[in-house]
């Protein structure tokens, strides 16, 4: 083969969705940016045919018995793909939503920190903060002797600290060496012969090495016992004492003072994840559920009777409620009193019952006074809500009622940190794991830098190569604009663009050579100041050895690209053809959309004039949640206002967080919590909040736009009035594909089956019977001007505007989501294959299609997300529309098309972070480019 013909990847007659049957050359080793309407077919050519082509050859390489187990890959619908080298996505859906992924664990950084405070750090005494020393033997002995004189004593040596495994042969030697006793978990047991302990639990095992009252007389023999106690345990002993409990003693590290030891640090002793080094409170996950008084008694003026304490609701015929009743009248308590007159010992009694009070709100599983199951007798309001709450018997629905009276608060023993006391008391010039984590990426990279002169010679020494791989990865991290990231950011907080660009992060960490890379719309959520040091890290991975695929819109990331792909001309149908490619150049040279917005042909206008408003305000002062700083603002109503500011300076801690969940308490009463403010002024002017988000409209392949926007029903009942349906007796239900009736039996209405895979993700299949079409063949007979019901569901919306015009109500609906530029996606396309920007849009067109008061407030995070410019400008028609009914419309965006159209901006920073959180800005665009400070106005100038 000759060289030219590997330096393409060669895609040949690619038909997978909308795409026409096209050929494309896509040069090897360079930044190749695809791009294109929303709809056109970009991520059908770059993921659905390349990278689902890349990950089938890779299954191909697996042996046949190894296959069985995952199934075969499903060929994407090309000709041929030549030159393709192994490939790896980097995609927006895969933020894990697990509390205990952070940035730390995701990236590594935190792995190799606590190896770095397992070698190098020095620890402290959290009894007196004096630094800890290594004892000597005689010195254990002394020590033993000043605080267990005249005091039973049994030295045991550990053996097994945490694992797992049956330890027969470990019992049968140490019963060989003469011993007789030993402690399994706590409980010390004598040694029998084969003796064994379950091997799939965690296990810690102790050798009793003698037992013996610590007195004069025997000196010698406890020194003896000493000496071969720290032998059989590895430098490491404990003294189990009558009065004291369990006390260790270490050749390691110790407290002069107190006498209070720690065990020598490994890795697992800073993992929040681990038994050993978890907060023992909130297991290693910084917050803990407590159940809130205010919930449990809203009014105090109540009797119970009358549902003062508000889980045992009012006087009815239920079983705890008999209970509580026989409950009172045992202890005398009056049920018909105002609850706020009840004695504390009456109000104790009925909320946490008569035995073992503990009066802790915190939600703890594995507290004992919490009865694990039912006793049959009153156990306490509190007790009871607990057990629910914890117990694994406990359905969803009760689970969830339990979690309306609780609220997440900060762990009181660990403050957040997850850890436990001892692990924050190792520390490395003064600062605990813990606090390394708190600090923005920039501080953290700024305090390792020259570390090596701040520590003593030994630790540099043990520190060096450690040191090199954390700086390593914090650099990179820092290089795709995440500064202001901490490593204690918990993932699920994450936006699609940050933990893509972690994971970007991550891959140009690893070096690998010769891969494929395919990234969908890593620029997401960075403003345009963060843009070039993207660019340049993915250029970094291009120029190492590797193709670099991207589907992007962004305009920078497009004209620095060293091949650029454009597909439309529209989108759905109309789409799935290259329009051009070649350098930026060329394709600037086209007469494509992309082409036309590049090049300065077809522009976003701005508004002659900008809306005066209504005159009326929402004020917030002192907004103090994450890194905002005291802030202090005015939400004009009846504009289109625009929140900005560099990423991660505060925009989604004050909206997302601060202003919504107010608004929502406001209007709906919901029970999400704000992030703190002082006050807040002026929400009787509005009576609906809508916050329109990019989370999938469902997550599973049944929900789709007919459902979620809610028109289905009405089609259903529209072939049910057909003369046919009603002759046979189908109602609506018939036509719902949730329904046994009409469904098809085989894949149960949802047209595909699921093929489980064990270690990789679900793979969807049609189903062999319907052929996807989800209905029986009864239910298909049935048909409306010509189409049956899945005919239906496989309309394009465009298509379907057509067929229901003469239905006004339905009519009036569907045209709404062509409106937002959604006319190429079908009624029953499935959820799981929307993009974030595209169920975004759905969710606005369901709202559009609802009549709205003219006093909504809609609040929409980065609404632009995988739109094209011409996608902008439907987009902003249908957000001018609402503004102009007399709604206030709240967008946070990076996208300087939307902040030019604004009525009035926020401008936050000015960087990220702790150097953000501050009202940079407030008023027209116009205006915000005389603001020095800012980033926004710098590059808005250019665009007015």
């Amino acid at each position: 083969m000759s060289e030219e013909m590997h330096e393409y990847i060669d895609v040949s007659g690619a038909r997978v969705h909308n795409l026409k049957n096209i050929d494309v050359q896509i040069p090897k080793n360079k930044l190749v940016v695809i791009t294109g309407i929303s709809g056109s077919g970009k991520s059908s050519l770059a993921f659905d045919t390349i990278y689902a082509e890349g990950q089938r050859r890779y299954m191909e390489t697996f042996g046949a018995y190894a296959r069985q187990f995952v199934g075969d890959m499903e060929r994407p619908d090309v000709d041929k793909i030549t030159g393709l080298s192994p490939v790896i996505s980097i995609e927006q859906k895969t933020t894990n939503k697990n509390p205990r992924s952070t940035v730390g664990t995701i990236t590594e950084v935190y792995d190799f920190l606590r190896l770095l405070f397992a070698r190098a750090s020095e620890a402290y005494s959290y009894n007196t903060g004096k630094k800890m020393v290594k004892w000597s033997e005689e010195e254990i002995v002394e020590n033993i002797y000043n605080r267990f004189d005249g005091q039973k004593v049994s030295l045991l040596a550990p053996l097994v600290r945490g694992r797992k495994g049956h330890y027969r042969e470990l019992f049968e030697d140490i019963r060989k060496k003469g011993f007789v006793k030993v402690r399994v978990d706590g409980e010390i047991v004598d040694l029998t012969p084969k003796m064994q302990v379950d091997r799939y639990k965690i296990h810690d095992i102790e050798v009793v090495v003698d037992r013996l009252k610590v007195s004069d007389d025997f000196r010698v023999r406890i020194s003896q016992s000493v000496q071969q106690t720290l032998r059989l345990g590895k430098d490491l002993m404990f003294i189990d004492t009558e009065k004291n409990g369990l006390v260790s003693y270490s050749k390691q590290l110790m407290c002069e003072d107190t006498g209070l030891s720690y065990e020598e640090p490994s890795p697992n002793a800073f993992s929040f994840n681990s038994p050993y080094g978890a907060c023992p409170t909130c297991k290693g996950l910084g917050n803990v559920y407590t159940i809130e008084m205010e919930s449990i008694i809203p009014d105090g003026k109540l009797t119970v009777k009358e549902g003062g304490i508000a889980p045992l609701g009012g006087e009815r015929d239920a079983s705890v409620y008999q209970q509580v009743t026989a409950f009172a009248k045992k202890y005398k308590i009056k049920l018909d009193v105002p609850v706020e007159k009840l004695s504390k010992e009456h109000l104790d009694l009925l909320l946490y019952g008569d035995k073992n009070i503990n009066p802790s709100l915190e939600i703890d599983v594995n507290d004992d006074t919490v009865p694990q199951e039912y006793t049959g007798s009153y156990e306490g309001i509190i007790p009871m809500l607990k057990r629910w709450f914890s117990s694994t018997h406990s359905t969803e629905n009760l689970r969830e009622w339990v979690a309306g009276f609780t609220t997440l608060k900060t762990c009181s023993s660990c403050n957040g940190a997850r850890l436990r006391k001892e692990s924050l008391w190792f520390k490395i010039n003064d600062r605990n794991i813990a606090e390394l984590s708190e600090q923005n990426l920039d501080n953290l990279a700024a305090w390792f830098d020259g570390l090596e002169l701040r520590i003593s010679n030994k630790q540099a020494t043990i520190a060096k190569d450690v040191l090199k791989e954390i700086r390593e990865r914090l650099q990179f991290l820092l290089d795709v604009g995440l500064t202001y990231l901490t490593l204690n950011r918990s993932s699920r907080t994450l936006s699609g663009g940050e933990s893509q660009r972690i994971r970007l992060a991550t891959q140009i960490g690893s070096q690998l050579q010769g891969i494929t890379y395919i990234l969908d719309e890593p620029s997401i959520g960075l403003h345009q100041r963060d843009n070039h040091r993207l660019i340049e890290a993915l250029k970094n991975l291009r120029d190492v050895g590797n193709s670099v695929l991207v589907v992007e819109h962004d305009k920078d990331i497009m004209l620095a690209a060293d091949h650029l792909i454009d597909v439309g001309p529209q989108a759905g149908k109309h789409g799935g053809q290259i329009v051009s490619a070649g350098t930026p150049n060329d394709v600037l040279q086209s007469k494509s959309e992309t082409a036309q917005y590049l090049n300065g042909g077809k522009t976003i206008a701005v508004p002659k004039e900008r809306r005066k408003g209504n005159g009326k305000f929402i004020e917030l002062k002192g907004a103090n949640g994450n890194n905002l700083n005291n802030v202090s603002t005015k939400f004009p109503l009846g504009k289109l206002i625009v929140v900005t500011g560099v990423s991660g300076s505060g925009k989604s801690t004050l909206i997302n967080e601060t202003l919504y969940p107010i608004l929502s308490k406001y209007c709906y009463d919901s029970k999400t919590n704000p992030m703190p403010y002082k006050s807040i002024k002026g929400l009787e002017h509005i009576d609906k909040v809508i916050e329109i988000d990019q989370s999938p409209i469902g997550r599973t392949p049944r929900s789709n736009p007919a459902t979620y926007c809610g028109f289905f029903t009405e089609i259903r009942t529209l072939f049910a009035a057909v003369p046919e349906a009603k002759i046979r007796g189908y109602n609506a239900g018939r036509f719902s594909f949730n329904v046994k009736t009409g469904r098809c039996d085989v894949c149960e209405g949802g047209g595909m089956r699921v093929i489980e895979m064990n270690f990789l993700p679900d793979v969807y299949v049609h189903c062999e019977k319907c052929n996807g079409k989800r209905y029986n063949r009864e239910t298909l007979e049935i048909r409306y001007k010509g189409k049956s019901i899945a005919d239906v569901l496989d309309m394009t919306v465009e298509e379907a505007v057509e067929f229901f015009q003469a239905v006004p109500y339905l009519y009036r609906k569907i045209k709404v989501l062509e409106d937002v530029g959604l006319g190429y996606i079908t009624l029953g396309q499935s959820a799981v294959t929307l993009s974030g920007g595209e169920a975004q849009r759905v969710k606005l067109s369901t709202e559009l299609a609802k009549k709205d008061t003219g006093k909504t407030f809609y609040i929409l995070d980065e609404p632009t997300t995988g739109l094209h410019f011409q996608d902008i400008q439907h987009l902003l028609e249908v957000l001018n529309k609402l503004t102009d009914r007399g709604n206030s419309v709240l967008v946070i965006e990076h996208n300087m098309d939307v902040i030019k159209v604004a009525d009035h901006i926020i401008d936050l920073g000015p960087e990220g972070g702790d150097g953000g959180g501050q009202i940079l800005f407030e008023g027209t665009p116009e205006e915000l480019i005389n603001c020095k400070q800012s980033h926004t106005g710098r590059f808005l100038k250019t665009e007015l």
